[in-house]
């Protein structure tokens, strides 16, 4: 069976973000942009998240004439963004911070078309469980935190840390099926592979 031909253009390498669109029937073609991701002074989370998304998605429309989407998640506790772990360390240290509470993980989502560039940032409210540092070395030792906000996976290894969820789960996955879905329609995107139309 014949791949379907793209009708997005993702501006980001992330295999979770590349499966949440199939599954909606969205074909991508998939290109990541390399943009800097360093927060501006006092910059609050939300903005930051869609800031990111935006710049992604602007950065790769001069490479097709596809709708493009970028998308940025970021975790949040007490104010301060998590970015991706340095190191083993710095994973362990968020772990322990997150562990036995809840936080917010912020995902924000641009899409550029004929309407020009349409935003949207969703908000979800994780708890985690107590987390020994015991099971924090052993996660390490996967190497399923190396590249994820806030050093963990929710639809992953990590799941078992995950008390609840208030919200969007395919959010904190990489991208909130239900507004994006939204978006793309908007922009004339079609999902279901073309058996619903935008």
């Amino acid at each position: 069976m014949l791949e379907p031909e793209p009708v997005l253009y993702l501006a980001s390498a992330s295999p979770r973000r590349q499966a949440l669109l199939a599954s909606i029937g969205v074909s991508v073609q998939v290109e990541s942009c390399d943009i800097d991701e360093t927060p501006l002074p006092g910059e609050p989370a939300e903005r930051y998240v869609v800031r990111l998304a935006q710049a992604k998605a602007q950065a790769a429309m001069p490479l097709t004439a596809l709708p493009t989407l970028g998308s940025d998640t970021a975790v949040v506790v007490d104010g301060q963004i998590l970015g991706k772990p340095d190191d083993e360390s710095h994973a362990a240290s968020m772990l322990r911070r997150l562990s036995g509470r809840q936080h917010d993980v912020l995902t924000g989502v641009a899409v550029t078309g004929p309407k020009g560039v349409l935003t949207c940032c969703v908000t979800t409210r994780v708890t985690l469980r107590d987390i020994s540092d015991a099971e924090i070395a052993a996660y390490w030792k996967t190497a399923e935190p190396c590249d994820k906000a806030g050093g963990y996976a929710i639809q992953g290894m990590a799941s078992v840390f995950v008390a609840g969820i208030e919200g969007s789960h395919s959010a904190v996955v990489g991208l909130p099926l239900f507004e994006t879905a939204c978006l793309l329609r908007r922009q004339g995107v079609p999902l279901w592979n073309g058996h619903l139309p935008a």
